[in-house]
């Protein structure tokens, strides 16, 4: 019998001791301080060592019941208590730190070795301290064991967890509402950015449109002005045309070189320049009134037709060496594919024309140059010298035939 007393203290002591590491383990992991664990450790082995050995057999002997801290479960502690003698019927009942019996889990029965074990989750709040008491009804005995917990083994919610809880979502919603400014902000500068390029679209456009508008309206105005010109000339050319006369070649008045036929055409008989000039003046002179008369050029490569005054006139008559005089006359000339007045200035550029018309303002003291088929106005020159004026013509010396026409109203 003392051995088996020896033994079972043995056994006992490998439990507590078993017990005292698990609550060294669970409390180094509630703690998370060293210091803070190392203390939490001792304060529980003193419970533990004080607490457990704590029995109150009411009738007969037998050994307590062992309780071990299972560890962590459901938001609690959980409790384990084991029965070391072999029972034939037990019951095993549950006290909190004010003797109300509190339910644990269904008893169980180890089949090979008799032994029985119950389980139950303290939770804060609940107590600190849990009975165990295993009653053996068929020998009316009962043994019992108790452990108290602090507080601090508890699994608990940190005061501060809550504010960083906060403070996190916080932090999260103002994230979530800077990302939907910016992303707001974007959008806005990026539907403002359409906008502009829109709109300088459409302005583009408008500027095209409007380049357009005025590149057509130029032509068309330039078109318009060209047709007024046109229409201009052409009622000029024709008031001009209304005072048509006739032309005849003097015979008596002409240069020794020129050939005259039927009184109104007129050549070169050589292929020699002629100095200065080779000219024949008509017969008809006019001091008043308006007059006109047309000369057919064709093809020929040089001409010259003008006025001159009656002196000059006279004195080509006279001339019995053929010199031009000196003295007042007015002409427009055509040489080597340009036109020119006299004295050598230049007229803008013409093409040649086969059909000249000739008209001779006495009221407004003015002479002007036509292309007779394009009715159009050659040059104007203003007549500064006064007296009867007359005719003449420059064949030149190409050797064709310049023909003064009758008009033909």
């Amino acid at each position: 019998m003392v051995r088996i007393a020896v033994a079972d203290r043995v056994q006992r002591y490998q439990q507590m001791q078993s017990t005292y590491m698990q609550i060294s383990s669970r409390s180094s992991c509630i703690s998370g301080n060293p210091g803070m664990g190392l203390s939490v450790q001792m304060r529980a082995v003193m419970f533990i060592l004080v607490l457990v050995p704590a029995h109150h057999p009411t009738a007969g002997g037998g050994h307590d019941p062992l309780l071990v801290l299972d560890g962590y479960k459901d938001d609690g502690i959980q409790l384990k208590c084991f029965s070391e003698r072999l029972f034939s019927e037990v019951q095993l009942l549950w006290t909190d730190d004010r003797g109300d019996n509190v339910t644990g889990t269904p008893l169980t029965t180890d089949t090979t070795t008799g032994n029985t074990s119950s389980s139950i989750i303290l939770k804060p709040g609940s107590g600190n301290s849990m009975s165990c008491k295993i009653v053996d009804k068929l020998l009316k005995t009962s043994t019992e064991s108790s452990v108290v917990i602090a507080d601090v083994f508890f699994p608990a919610t940190s005061p501060w967890l809550a504010a960083f809880v906060v403070i996190l979502l916080l932090n999260v919603l103002l994230v979530i509402a800077a990302i939907y400014k910016l992303r707001k902000n974007n959008k806005t500068t990026t539907s403002e950015q359409n906008a502009q390029k829109e709109i300088q679209k459409e302005i583009d456009e408008l500027n095209d449109e409007l380049a357009e508008e005025q590149e057509r309206f130029q032509k068309e105005h330039q078109d318009l002005l060209s047709k007024i010109e046109k229409v201009q000339n052409e009622l000029e050319f024709r008031r001009a045309h209304s005072n048509a006369v006739n032309i005849t070649l003097d015979e008596d008045c002409k240069h020794p070189c020129l050939v005259i036929e039927d009184k109104n055409k007129v050549k070169s008989s050589t292929q020699e320049e002629i100095p200065p000039k080779a000219v024949v003046v008509a017969t008809e002179g006019f001091s008043e009134e308006k007059h006109y008369w047309e000369v057919e050029v064709a093809d020929k490569s040089e001409w010259e037709l003008g006025v001159v005054c009656e002196e000059i006139r006279n004195t080509l008559r006279s001339n019995t060496i053929n010199t031009f005089p000196k003295g007042n006359l007015l002409s427009l000339r055509f040489s080597q594919g340009e036109y020119s007045l006299t004295g050598g200035n230049g007229v803008r550029n013409y093409k040649p024309c086969n059909m000249v018309g000739v008209f001779l303002d006495q009221e407004l003291h003015k002479l002007s140059f036509f292309d007779v088929e394009e009715k159009c106005l050659l040059v104007s020159l203003s007549v500064e010298f006064s007296g009867k004026l007359y005719p003449f013509f420059s064949p030149g010396s190409d050797g064709k035939w310049l023909v003064v026409s009758p008009v033909h109203t």
